[in-house]
This record gives C-alpha cells, structure tokens and sequence, in this order.
C-alpha cells in the first residue's frame, strides 16, 4: 500500500538546513531551521535563534546537528558553512524570547556539510565536516564547551564523505570520493590506510551510505551525485581476499543527490533510500523488497 503524505507550509523563510530536536526540555520535539525554532504542537509558534548569514542565494548554516555541548542538559546545535569557512555551535539559552549565542569551534576553511559520527566507538558522537580541499578532521566534545581536534587524513579530501564498517571487522571506516580510509584499532592516536579502490569523480553525496544492499552479509556503498548526475550502489566484491567494487545504477537520470537517508519509512522493518534533488522534490526508493 503507498504511503500518502500531507504538506503542511510551517514558514516562508528559507534556509540550507534543518534539525528536530526537544528545544525546550518539554519532551516534545520542535523543528530548528536557520534563524528560528518552531513550537510543537501547532509548529507555527517561531522563536528567534539568531542572524544567520547570506551570501547571494545561500545562507551560511549547512546543519543543525543537535549536541549539549554546555553539559547543562539543554540541546545546543552544530553548524557551519561554506562561506563562513569555520565550524560554529549556537547556545541554547533555556529561555525561549532570548537569542543563542554562536560560538566557533575551528577555522576550517569551506564547509560543504557537517555530520555526525562515533568515531571512537565510545557511544558519543563526534563532529566530521566535509571541507573539500582541506584535511579530514574529527573534532570530540571532551569537556564543557571543548572540542579537542583530530586529523584522520592530511591530505585534501574531497567533496562526498561517509562512515561505516567496510571490513567488517567492526570499526568505522571513512568514505571519501577516491577510496575508503580504513580505521586502526585506536583511531586518534594511530594511522588511517588509504584503500584507492573506487572513484566517485569528485562531486560525491554526504553521507556516502555504506549498508548492505544485496544483503549478502558484506557492507557495499551507496552514493549520489551532487552536482551531476547519477544515483548509484557499488557493490563490494570479494574474491581469495581480493576486493572490488561493481556499479549498478539506481537513478541515472537525475542530478545533484546531495543528502541520502536510510530510513525505515513504512515499518515494515526494511530500510528504503531517501534522497531527492537539490531545490527540488525528494524521492523514495526502495531496494529491499
């Protein structure tokens, strides 16, 4: 049975990202975009968190990753974004007529997006922009207001980033546009290894997903295009430890899959794939049936 969908129109402003997360502790979730935050359960109530910047049709916040980086039980939120050059968290002041406080976590140089990652794999998320031309840096919450930094790869990465086991050996790995980075037993302290097994020609989606498509037990890698065309899965092929990766197309048609999500839409407990075109409509496909 396909699933209806209602629209409902929340505001006429625009901005580059969303987030929902409980704003003000009341146990319901609300809706944060750009410079306002939208009150459940009428959704219409729009409080003000602060000036964001425009630079021609663009404004300067790429996420809104919720984190309580003031340890004060109150979600502050990360950001960032391509003009800006620098990584920033917004206060959550706790009081719903008063402005947050933006904060720089690092000069970063261009921000494509910001995700989200445990890294470490100590149940705490860490932060992962996706700096094109710049390193990979990881930067963890270590105190109050702290982040201590950590590069992965010094190298420029490109634009197109993801995290997941490739192995199997139960360590994330990271996804960039030319191979994958295989992570040592202690990710901060020890060398990341290079695989150049695959090439996404340089504009690839963030996140790249890595999930097992085929279900064959094995992790392949799903990615987009975002500013070209192509919507693919890459199979992970492993032959006596030799491994390759074999494309098969999903949407060859459309362009510009910036941001992919695997989601269970309809629960039934598959995932479907979530993604649509930049400043268009968003698609849904499912490859698990």
């Amino acid at each position: 049975m396909p699933i209806k969908w209602n629209k409902k129109l929340i505001s006429t402003e625009r901005f580059e990202s969303a987030g929902i997360f409980d704003v003000n502790g009341d146990g319901k979730p609300n809706i944060l975009s750009g410079a306002y935050w939208y009150e459940t359960p009428d959704i219409k109530t729009q409080h003000k968190v602060g000036k964001v910047e425009a630079y021609d049709d663009y404004y300067d916040d790429f996420s809104t990753i919720p984190m309580d980086v003031t340890g004060n039980g109150r979600l502050d939120f990360i950001t960032g974004g391509w003009w800006g050059n620098s990584l920033r968290w917004r206060e959550n002041p706790g009081d719903d007529e008063k402005e947050w406080t933006e904060h720089i976590i690092a000069e970063t140089g261009n921000i494509e997006t910001t995700r989200a990652w445990d890294v470490d794999n100590d149940g705490n998320l860490e932060i992962v922009p996706n700096t094109p031309g710049e390193p990979l840096v990881v930067y963890k919450l270590v105190g109050k207001c702290e982040f201590k930094t950590h590069t992965i790869y010094p190298k420029a990465q490109g634009h197109g980033l993801g995290f997941g086991d490739v192995n199997g050996n139960g360590r994330g790995d990271f996804i960039l546009n030319n191979g994958w980075l295989e992570a040592p037993v202690n990710p901060f302290t020890e060398e990341w290894t290079l695989h150049e097994e695959f090439d996404f020609g340089g504009m690839a989606s963030v996140p790249i997903l890595v999930v097992d498509v085929n279900r064959n037990g094995i992790n392949d890698l799903i990615v987009g295009q975002a500013h070209g065309y192509g919507l693919d899965w890459w199979e992970q092929v492993s032959d006596n430890g030799s491994r390759t990766w074999k494309k098969h197309p999903i949407d060859p048609f459309n362009a510009q899959y910036h941001d992919l999500m695997w989601v269970d839409i309809d629960g039934d407990g598959d995932c479907e794939l979530v993604t649509g075109k930049n400043n268009s409509g968003s698609h849904i496909r499912q490859l698990l049936t």
